[in-house]
């Protein structure tokens, strides 16, 4: 007997479609990630062919979003962030503010609102954290001085991201987009009143989160249960991200950081990410194909400069800037180098900010269409451009600057 089925229909048409182009491209020694979004297009509305549920698959995604950023939380780590603080912190900043202009620049030039340029330049300011970690391992770079600061930057740049996701929401009415529905509060005050829930929940977070999250997990590895460990750990991601929200007023991936952060300090923290990781990997599937489920290919024919510009500020300006801070801080050409290539890329971050952006008003399907390309087309483009890079320079020390 038929039932309409809208949420069976778009996980196995999510599903299935993910893991067969995540196959091809795994064969085509590509991320899987490329296979996620080339899912969501066939299954998104600009495509012939099957057609998921965009509503569903949007809710779908928030889960990834939030399990997503609970996995960030759950693998930051100060210490990396402290050994190449003097480099990877004034680094990253710079080399966001860098390519942000950049994006600004050439949204300008489209003829783009200033606020729809801003969070766009923002989306191609950061890297992909999955991607610029499978490199690094996939040539033994981790435990190298350029592998330590790739890293530490990369933690600069999730923690900007963090805190940009945090305020969209309060600036968006300055920006051009969906006013917060604070009426006529003024913006110093609006900014002063989400820093303020920022941190309620942050202090709420540290005083009682600290305490009460390692005891829960604690009393369940007491019963001895591998299933309600794991149910346990996702009842806490999604939990303190929906209290963070209801309660707090801040954003679910927000909340779903702070989750990870705070239990990342417990002795249960190599667990825990063991346990969450096949339903993380599944829901972050998902949120990928509900991105590629935006995404119009006609972008490609009808705005090809716009995309190839797109591509020279993620591959080339995003790059040429990390590569430039990091020889004025003294390092070696090979060190810049290996960094820029890093950072030559964008992924999951770029989509959370792309997806608030358009749920604020503040970016077009244009300008999503664009992220997305341009992601897309730099993810192809960094493996062989990490694999020149380390056949032609060769794996040194950084010199220091006197």
């Amino acid at each position: 007997m038929h039932h309409d089925t809208p949420l069976l229909t778009t996980l196995v048409l999510g599903l299935g479609l993910a893991y067969v182009f995540g196959m091809l491209a795994q064969r085509c020694r590509m991320p899987p990630l490329i296979g996620y979004l080339c899912a969501g297009i066939i299954v998104g509305p600009f495509t012939p062919g099957p057609l998921a549920n965009q509503a569903l698959a949007n809710e779908l995604a928030e889960v990834g979003v939030i399990l997503l950023m609970f996995g960030v939380g759950l693998h930051f780590s100060l210490k990396d962030l402290l050994s190449v603080k003097k480099i990877a912190i004034p680094g990253a900043v710079l080399q966001i503010a860098c390519a942000t202009a950049l994006g600004m620049g050439l949204a300008w030039a489209m003829g783009w609102p200033w606020g729809e340029g801003l969070v766009f330049g923002l989306a191609l300011s950061v890297a992909s954290t999955v991607v610029l970690l499978k490199a690094l391992q996939k040539y033994e770079l981790e435990q190298t001085p350029q592998g330590r600061i790739a890293i530490g930057w990369l933690i600069v740049e999730d923690l900007a991201m963090v805190l940009i996701l945090v305020l969209l929401p309060a600036l968006a009415g300055l920006l051009g987009g969906t006013s917060s529905g604070h009426g006529d509060v003024a913006l110093g005050q609006l900014i002063l009143m989400t820093l303020l829930k920022v941190t309620a929940f942050v202090t709420f977070m540290l005083v009682v989160g600290r305490r009460v999250i390692p005891w829960v997990l604690e009393k369940t590895v007491w019963t001895g249960s591998r299933e309600l460990f794991r149910l346990g750990v996702l009842a806490i991601a999604l939990g303190v991200a929906y209290g963070a929200a209801h309660l707090f007023g801040v954003s679910f991936a927000l909340g779903a950081f702070f989750a990870g952060m705070v239990l990342a300090e417990s002795e249960f923290s190599h667990r825990a990410a063991e346990e969450s990781l096949p339903l993380r990997d599944a829901f972050a599937v998902l949120f990928f194909v509900s991105v590629g489920m935006l995404f119009n290919p006609a972008i490609i024919l009808e705005q090809p400069l716009a995309l190839l510009g797109t591509v020279l500020v993620i591959v080339v300006g995003k790059s040429l800037a990390a590569w430039g801070i990091v020889r004025l801080y003294g390092y070696n050409n090979a060190v810049a180098s290996t960094i820029a290539a890093s950072l030559a890329q964008i992924g999951e971050f770029s989509f959370i900010l792309a997806s608030m952006g358009m749920a604020l008003g503040l970016l077009s399907t244009d300008a999503n269409a664009l992220i997305i390309a341009g992601a897309l087309l730099s993810i192809l483009l960094n493996p062989p451009l990490f694999s020149i890079l380390t056949r032609l320079l060769p794996e040194s020390k950084p010199a220091e600057a006197s």
